[in-house]
């Protein structure tokens, strides 16, 4: 329970928020418009901000894709600085806000962006950085965190700035309402998994932490349960319950894990797999191979978000995975990706990222990795 904690990003959450942009956004900024594959044009999101900067001079770059690429995103800063921007407004889920975040600190630097990624440069300034939520899971449009990939090593890094918090966040959960169920069901499973990042790990007595994580996890399920009969509040519980799993309040002053997480990334990195999809075929192999060191808050879990009395953490284990098949979602990666070499191109990636003992205890090491990949394959 040791911990200093500031999130300055304004949240606007509801319907019709996404007019507020004229306010939020001085007249003064010159604003850069970054959003992804065009979606935003056909749901009528893409006219909602034009109109709300009428007023402001902007500038607009599209076709930042999922697992943004540190390619385009270079095209982006020089387009930046062509126009000379000072705001950087993202629209679209996580990955467009993560670019945002990596344009923004990069912006004024000399050298390369992936230094960023390296830990070779911090920066110590950056444009301002808003955004429009139009896909809830990440909790990119809160915190300080960025994914990047990089297209040409098939790398997936992440960096922290705390000149990425975005100044402000719109939440309109009526956006959600044009995604197809992949996208919303990558979305509870993406919130999901960050949650447990923060709660599976050990006893530590924080109460908050714990018990508010273990609200957000029943929500999801609870979200998972009704997928099929979603309605507007099941669209606004989502936005809400995947900005809270991610932004910083539940890991404050305890352990965290982000196993699962570091051995996703590098198979989007390698794969191109939805990042959700990595964390649900890797993490219930991960938590049945730790299944012992992490057995005291499997069975809190059992208790509290599953409501089922069990002396046996599998028995948790086999809920989370239940609940992972119930949403469609294939477990294997072999339904992903025909490469016979996985485990290999994994393991080289996590010793050349640095990861040679990591989870909460530090237990995972190649030979570990080893096993759940097996698993996972």
């Amino acid at each position: 329970m040791q911990f200093s904690y500031i999130n300055p990003t304004q949240i606007e959450f509801g319907q019709g928020k996404i007019e507020k942009i004229s306010q939020l956004i001085s007249k003064e900024d010159r604003v850069l418009f970054l959003y992804g594959g065009g979606s935003i044009k056909k749901n009528g999101v893409y006219t909602q901000v034009k109109d709300a900067l009428s007023n402001h001079t902007w500038f607009e770059f599209g076709g930042i894709e999922p697992n943004p690429k540190k390619e385009t995103l270079d095209k982006a800063i020089l387009y930046a600085r062509e126009n000379r921007v000072d705001f950087v407004l993202a629209v679209g889920g996580g990955s467009v806000i993560d670019g945002a975040k990596y344009l923004a600190n990069a912006y004024y630097h000399d050298g390369d962006g992936w230094d960023l990624l390296d830990g070779k440069f911090i920066a110590t300034k950056a444009l301002k950085i808003g955004a429009v939520l139009t896909l809830a899971a990440t909790g990119s449009e809160s915190n300080t965190g960025s994914v990047i990939t990089k297209k040409q090593t098939n790398e997936k890094r992440f960096f922290h700035s705390p000149f990425s918090y975005p100044q402000f966040a719109i939440l309109d959960p009526d956006v959600l309402k044009s995604l197809d169920d992949r996208q919303l069901v990558n979305g509870v499973v993406d919130a999901f998994v960050h949650t447990c990042e923060q709660y599976l790990t050990q006893p530590h007595g924080a109460l908050a932490q714990d018990y508010y994580s273990e609200g957000l996890l029943r929500g999801l399920v609870e979200l998972a349960k009704t997928f099929e009969s979603r309605d507007d509040l099941w669209h606004a519980n989502l936005m809400w319950l995947a900005n809270q799993a991610l932004n910083g309040l539940i890991g404050l002053g305890v352990p965290q894990d982000w196993a699962t997480h570091f051995i996703g990334h590098e198979l989007s990195g390698l794969y191109g797999i939805d990042h959700a999809r990595t964390l649900a075929i890797i993490q219930p192999n991960l938590l049945t191979i730790l299944a012992d060191e992490k057995k005291d808050k499997l069975l809190q879990m059992g208790e509290n978000v599953f409501k089922i009395n069990t002396s046996d953490p599998l028995v948790v284990v086999e809920k989370i995975r239940a609940l992972y098949s119930s949403l469609n979602i294939d477990l294997k990666i072999s339904s992903y990706t025909e490469d016979k070499e996985i485990t290999k191109k994994v393991t080289t990636l996590l010793e050349k990222h640095g990861f040679t003992q990591f989870g909460d205890r530090e237990t995972i090491d190649k030979t570990v990795v080893e096993k759940i990949l097996e698993k996972s394959i």
